[in-house]
This record gives C-alpha cells, structure tokens and sequence, in this order.
C-alpha cells in the first residue's frame, strides 16, 4: 500500500555529465505525470514517462530534469559583436566628453549584460547511450527513493485504517447487542399504542398488520451483516499489492450508506450514539483513503 504524496531524488555522474531528477507528487483521482527538462534532452522524454509510469499509477506527479556538463563539445560561447561595438562606441564617447583617460578593456566589455552568452547543449554525434545511461540511473535512483517514501507513508496510513475498523467493528457490536432491547422497548410502545387505539374501537387487525410492516422497515440486522462484511473486505483490500485507492474509496461509500441507513431505522438513543461514532471513523478513514494509490 503506498500513499499518493511523496518525493525523490536521484543524480549520476558519466561522460562528463552530471543528470540530476526531482519526482515531487500529491494526490489526485487519476495519474498525471508532468516531465520538465532541457531542451535538449526533450527527445527522451517518452523514455523517462515509461520509466515513472511502470511504478506510479496514481497521483498528480511532477518531475524536474537538469545537467551539468564538463565537456568542451557541450559548451559554446557567442559574441554578440554589434551590442560589444555598442558599449565600446559608448566608452569612447564618454572619454570624450568627460575627458576621461581610462582604458577600456576586455574584461570591461565582456562583464555588460549580453556581450557573451553561454549555451550549454549535449553533443554526442549519435552515441545516444552518452544520455540514456546516466540519465536513466538517476531517474531510477529518484525513483527508488520515492516509491520508498510513498511505501513508508502508506504503512502508516494502513496501520491508522486498520485501528479505525476495529474501533468502528467494536462499535457495531454494541449496536448488534442492543438492537434486540431497542425492537423490543420499540415493540412495547406499539403495544402500548395499540391498547389505546383498541379502547377508540379501532380495526386490530388492521394495526396488527401495520406493526408488522413498519417493525420488518425498522429492522436492521442486514444492514449490521452488510456493514461487518465491508470492514472484513476493507481489511482484505488493505493488504493487496496492488494499487487499491479507488476500491477502498467505493466501498468506504458502501460503509457510509449502510451507517446512514441505520441511523435512518432507528430510534434508541444510545444506538444512534454509536451510529454516530462510527460513521465519523468512516469520514476519517473516507479522507486517509483519499491518499492512498
């Protein structure tokens, strides 16, 4: 089981270049994978999409690409000849004017904005392996890092779900306890009812009939079965490998409606005390699942 929020970075060194990758995420319903990088390594963006993509199936994922290069070949200086001529017309004029004999130099001219630009490319005149291979290692060293990461928050998301379906098991067990007292104190006040309405001369057989249909409405054995079996299932689904967060986010709704429905049922205080209970551990595990993968 992993969370949807993590991070990992990974770099490696070859060929006189160093690659460096960031993996930063956080939750979203399905997978977004977001690549930025240099220009021109945007050729081997597919490459490193499938790479994430085999171990990040959900989540909004963004990953940040850059190098540093030590090759002559990748680096090239241009000199922006007209702006030089510029400054330097500029340098004569104010020694002209203010009677200034200082020297212009290179190192004078070379330090305006713009008169030198650096440009760092990759040159490799098709050894494609000169990229691929550090490049792929410190994806792969961000990737460790962050499914890790990813993993370790999981297990302790799992280990605080796991807690809250016992608190919300131990619940319902006190409310399959009293169920049976509630129906009977409820089938007690009918029958008090009942022996008014008699003494109105009311049909009995006909109030016979509507006890028994609203006392079988009332009822909420199946929705107690239906809602311990959900637990066992989430309990089940806790413990799969692969991702899980959409079948944990359907049935913690199928938990939720089955609270609501009992809640809906009846109407002994101390039962809607628990139903109340457990459905705020069903909220709180609803917003722990909304970041699981």
């Amino acid at each position: 089981m992993r969370s949807m929020t993590g991070y990992g970075r990974g770099e490696h060194t070859l060929y006189n270049r160093r690659f460096i990758v960031e993996i930063k995420s956080v939750n979203h319903r399905y997978s977004d994978i977001n690549i930025k990088m240099p220009k021109p390594m945007i050729a081997f963006e597919d490459y490193v999409r499938k790479l994430i993509g085999k171990q990040v199936f959900r989540g909004k994922t963004d990953v940040y690409v850059s190098f540093e290069t030590y090759s002559k070949d990748d680096i090239k200086i241009y000199l922006n000849e007209v702006l030089a001529d510029s400054y330097v017309n500029a340098l004569e004029n104010i020694k002209i004017r203010y009677g200034v004999e200082d020297d212009i130099s290179i190192g004078l001219i070379s330090k305006f904005p713009e008169v030198l630009t650096v440009e760092k490319n990759i040159v490799c005149d098709g050894r494609e392996n000169e990229i691929t291979e550090p490049l792929f290692n410190a994806v792969k060293a961000a990737l460790s890092m962050f499914v890790n990461m990813r993993e370790t928050e999981g297990d302790i998301l799992k280990e605080n779900i796991f807690n809250r379906l016992d608190v919300i098991s131990h619940n319902l067990k006190r409310v399959e306890k009293k169920a049976p007292l509630a129906e009977k104190k409820y089938e007690e006040r009918l029958r008090e009812r009942l022996r008014e309405f008699d003494s109105m001369g009311t049909d009995e057989n006909r109030i016979l009939t509507e006890t028994a249909i609203f006392a079988e409405k009332a009822c909420i054995d199946e929705e107690i079965t239906r809602l311990f079996s959900h637990i066992s299932q989430t309990k089940a689904i806790l413990e799969e490998t692969e991702p899980i967060g959409r079948k944990l986010d359907f049935i913690v709704q199928e938990m939720n409606r089955e609270a609501n429905t009992i809640a809906s049922k009846v109407a002994d205080l101390s039962i809607t005390n628990f139903i109340i209970e457990i459905k705020s551990d069903i909220e709180k595990i609803r917003e722990q699942i909304q970041n699981v993968e």
